[in-house]
């Protein structure tokens, strides 16, 4: 299916592995053109030459700002932007939580997608395929126990994704949130094993816990993620917007 995103100009933050990297390749395989920028370095810079790549903390609000300006002056313009970046934050009764990591969480998975937005809106106003994908999560529609500002900082973004396609609909601007389930990959371990250690089980036992929720008993891939967006960028995604779309395996309920 050629999904017409030749020289679309791209931006994606947090692009240099997992989720984010297959959202930038699977962009450049449709021709278009990707600005990204993350915290890894060498995951930057093992990205193919043609992405124009910054190392930024997305929580810095000066240096996104920064970043936004010049990727868009990279490009010539922003017709997609992805906002992919985002942290576990801490697992824990929201009694025993550190005050710092719960405004990290937000700052990281919330907040930094206000200000992405805020600065791409003018250049996607001068677009012809314009779209916003804000990458929330299953916990953004189901909660998660012990995950609390994780699942406030990604309820948030549905709630963003949502205003945000009201506001900027008249624009021609359309605005999609994408819930991700069970992701293969190191981040998902991770939080398995938080999961496990806050619970005294196993990390195989917590696995299992998380899977009997699921219909599909398998982990969603970055790329079956990132078709989802590619889809949603390309003008066949023309008139989807204001939604919350699950790719989860028809998970019922978070842990």
């Amino acid at each position: 299916m050629d999904l017409n995103l030749t020289g679309a100009r791209v931006i994606v933050t947090a692009g240099a592995n997992g989720i984010g990297r297959a959202i930038v390749e699977g962009f450049l395989a449709e021709g278009a053109r990707v600005a990204t920028c993350d915290i890894d370095e060498a995951g930057l810079a093992s990205l193919p030459e043609a992405v124009f790549r910054t190392r930024v903390d997305v929580s810095d609000k000066a240096a996104l700002g920064a970043f936004m300006d010049a990727a868009a002056a990279q490009l010539g313009g922003i017709d997609c932007l992805v906002n992919n970046a985002g942290i576990a934050g801490p697992t824990g009764r929201i009694e025993e939580l550190d005050l710092a990591e719960v405004e990290q969480c937000l700052a990281i998975c919330l907040t930094s997608q206000f200000l992405t937005t805020a600065r791409a809106v003018p250049h996607l106003r001068a677009s012809d395929n314009a779209s916003i994908v804000n990458v929330s999560s299953l916990a953004g529609r189901l909660g998660f126990r012990q995950r609390s500002p994780y699942a406030a900082a990604k309820w948030g973004v549905i709630g963003l994704t949502k205003s945000m396609a009201i506001e900027l609909g008249p624009d021609a601007i359309r605005v999609n949130a994408l819930l991700p389930g069970l992701v293969a990959g190191e981040r998902q371990r991770r939080v398995l094993e938080a999961r496990a250690q806050a619970q005294g089980i196993s990390f195989e036992e917590a696995e299992r816990d998380a899977f009997s929720r699921t219909s599909i008993k398998q982990y969603v891939t970055p790329e079956q993620l990132a078709d989802q967006v590619l889809y949603l960028a390309s003008p066949r995604g023309a008139t989807i917007s204001g939604q919350a779309l699950s790719v989860c395996g028809d998970t019922g309920m978070l842990g």
